[in-house]
């Protein structure tokens, strides 16, 4: 029976299609203010939020138990006011009093199915465990003071305090490629010193990026986000993804010069088989073939399944004895909880020599300016626009866990941990729930379909490194599945009322849940018979899973669509493309722009200046703040080419 309202306030489909009209609105013009994708507009943001909670009931879902479920508005019902600027503590003050009415709904959200494909898919495919070990295989062979246990216990430590302390617990850390690339520079300028220790030296490098860390969280710097756009976040991104590129070749030729020619052709053929075939699954979960649950299946674990065929393959037939060579696997220790040497884990590095404990403070501004960008961008775009996030963020507060972290990892010396692209965006993509918005569906026959059975957005369809290409996988795929709809539903009417409907994301389950249980599988690696698992994996699988996903991240890379839109027949373009409303002058000098910093930031890492390459990463902020616009871009085509990361909801923790 249809749900009677009052005749001044609209009904149930009347407001899904107000809201449903706010999003179709919005997706024709996401490129020009993508900060407005899903948060369309204070009145259809809450309808459709009303009409969430209403269905989610109905369907025995909470989403959440906190007093409010609007996202634009705090605890206390109020708009949440701007950050003072020069008040000590006040915004980490800010942000602990905003999230706190939250933190016990963060545990019982988690009682939803979503959570345990997210913690598989996270950890086995694009998180800690390979990812973190194949960074980490360049820093273990080249420095000799790590290993597998530090890389796994860095990881814990990092979901741990981010799950049971931090404002943001979706927020995935670990070992990124960008720390590897500093630790060791650090290493080949010292190295061959008689009197220098390169974990005390790391010690006191932390220590110094930790104070600074605090200070600046303290002091409100961390406001400075507001000024990050796409134009930093899709450069810095089209660097990690060629970073990932380039490990997977030199871990190639590596294997040349350390093992046999047959075990380095090994090797490769692994390699290749690790690249193509995770690409293939996405091609097949993004197909029409089968049935979604097949398509579902092949895009939350594909990966995990290439991975294990592919270290398979290695120990098959002929390929046993080659595989078996000393250097062909993970190095991995004979004891649980040891590190590397045979060292003990607590690192007394106030022990180093006082002339180098000066030395290091440059390093450590230069860890605190990568950590500044790195984990506060990785934040943002996991909190990006797309997703229809009710819990507000704790920019400020995260900041200073992560000096914590960064203090603990130079004490237990472990690589410091720091916030994961396109890592973190991933998992929030895979917490969200798709919903149904019709055009014509009364109250009670409106279904939010993938609450029932906890389907979300598929991780294949949402890999990007901005949250520009995640939102525009998104709206091709409601825009797609729109049409095959309408066909449907028109053969279905003739004989039962039913009509279009549009599937949009309606909720994420915001838990805690995910992040700690895969940083806890982390902890169970580190037993002996586990770490014995992870020594059978090749290093050419891990130098496919490199290229898989430099690949994959180059493919939906903002810059990448810029050049390949250069490159298109203007009759194969998209009439509603909004860079059809650029001139194509100016597409291109923007895109070259963005390959200067590229191109600046990879050079100085192949130098034995690459510890400085974060100073070029932050100059990209001022360069489009104050010189882009100078190159004679219109205002109009400059929010095309460019915007905002975040939506205004989450900004807030940061006054913007």
């Amino acid at each position: 029976m249809t749900r009677r309202r009052p005749s001044t306030s609209p009904t149930g489909s009347q407001r899904r299609r107000l809201s449903a009209s706010g999003v179709r609105s919005i997706k024709s013009r996401e490129v020009e203010d993508p900060s407005t994708f899903i948060h369309t507009t204070e009145e259809s943001n809450s309808m459709a939020n009303e009409d969430a909670r209403e269905e989610a009931q109905r369907k025995g879902y909470e989403p959440s138990v906190a007093p409010s479920l609007e996202p634009r508005e705090s605890h206390g019902g109020r708009r949440r006011t701007k950050v003072s600027t020069w008040v000590p503590f006040s915004g980490i003050i800010r942000d602990i009093r905003a999230r706190i009415p939250w933190y016990a709904s963060d545990w019982t959200d988690a009682w939803n199915y979503r959570v345990i494909p997210s913690t598989w898919f996270i950890f086995f495919a694009n998180s800690q465990v390979l990812p973190g070990l194949a960074f980490s295989l360049d820093l273990i062979e080249n420095t000799k003071q790590y290993g597998v246990q530090e890389v796994l216990l860095s990881s814990f430590m990092a979901a741990f305090v981010a799950s049971v302390l931090g404002g943001q617990p979706l927020l995935i850390s670990g070992v990124t490629g960008p720390i590897t690339v500093f630790n060791k520079t650090i290493f080949d300028i010292f190295e061959g010193r008689d009197d220098f220790n390169y974990l005390h030296f790391m010690g006191w490098v932390y220590l110094w990026g930790a104070i600074l860390h605090w200070v600046a969280a303290a002091m409100n710097v961390v406001k400075g986000l507001k000024f990050v756009t796409r134009f930093s976040c899709d450069t810095f991104g089209f660097y990690v993804a060629a970073v990932y590129v380039q490990y997977g070749i030199q871990t190639v030729t590596r294997q040349f010069h350390q093992s046999s020619t047959p075990a380095a052709f090994l090797g490769l053929i692994l390699a290749l088989v690790t690249l193509a075939v995770p690409h293939y699954f996405n091609a097949l979960a993004q197909s029409g073939y089968i049935n979604k649950h097949f398509r579902r299946f092949c895009s939350d674990y594909g990966m995990p399944i290439t991975i294990v065929a592919a270290t398979g393959l290695a120990y098959w037939g002929r390929f046993n004895p080659y595989v078996n060579e000393a250097t062909m696997t993970l190095p991995t220790t004979n004891a649980s909880f040891q590190p590397a040497n045979g060292r003990q884990w607590l690192v007394r590095f106030w022990q180093l020599d006082g002339k180098y404990v000066g030395m290091a403070l440059p390093f450590g501004i230069i860890l605190f300016i990568l950590f500044y960008f790195d984990a506060n961008v990785s934040s943002l775009i996991a909190q990006g626009s797309e997703f229809p996030l009710r819990k507000p963020a704790a920019f400020h507060w995260d900041f200073f866990l992560l000096g914590i972290t960064t203090f603990i990892a130079g004490l237990l010396g472990v690589p410091a941990p720091n916030g994961l692209i396109p890592q973190a965006p991933l998992h929030t993509a895979s917490l969200v729930v798709m919903g149904y918005e019709g055009k014509d569906v009364d109250a009670d026959e409106h279904a939010l379909s993938d609450l029932e059975d906890g389907r979300a957005v598929g991780p294949s369809r949402s890999r990007g490194l901005s949250e520009s290409s995640l939102a525009r996988r998104v709206s091709r795929l409601s825009v797609g599945s729109r049409g095959l709809r309408h066909r449907r539903h028109s053969v279905l009417d003739d004989h039962h009322d039913h009509h279009h409907e549009e599937e949009v994301p309606v909720a994420v389950v915001e838990q805690r849940v995910s992040n700690l249980a895969q940083g806890c599988l982390c902890l169970v690696l580190m037993t002996k018979p586990f770490e014995h698992v992870l020594g059978l994996i090749p290093k050419g699988v891990m130098a496919g899973l490199f290229w898989y996903m430099g690949t994959d991240a180059l493919l939906t890379s903002g810059v990448t669509q810029k050049m390949l839109y250069l490159i298109r027949d203007p009759q194969a373009c998209s009439p509603s493309d909004p860079l059809n409303k650029v001139r194509k002058s100016r597409i291109a000098l923007f895109t070259l722009i963005e390959l200067i910093g590229f191109g600046a930031t990879f050079a100085i890492t192949q130098t034995i200046a690459a510890v400085g390459f974060p100073v070029i990463i932050m100059l990209l902020v001022p360069v489009r703040l104050w010189i882009v616009p100078l190159l004679g871009f219109r205002a109009d085509e400059l929010t095309i080419l460019d915007g905002a990361v975040a939506s205004p909801f989450t900004m807030e923790s940061v006054g913007a």
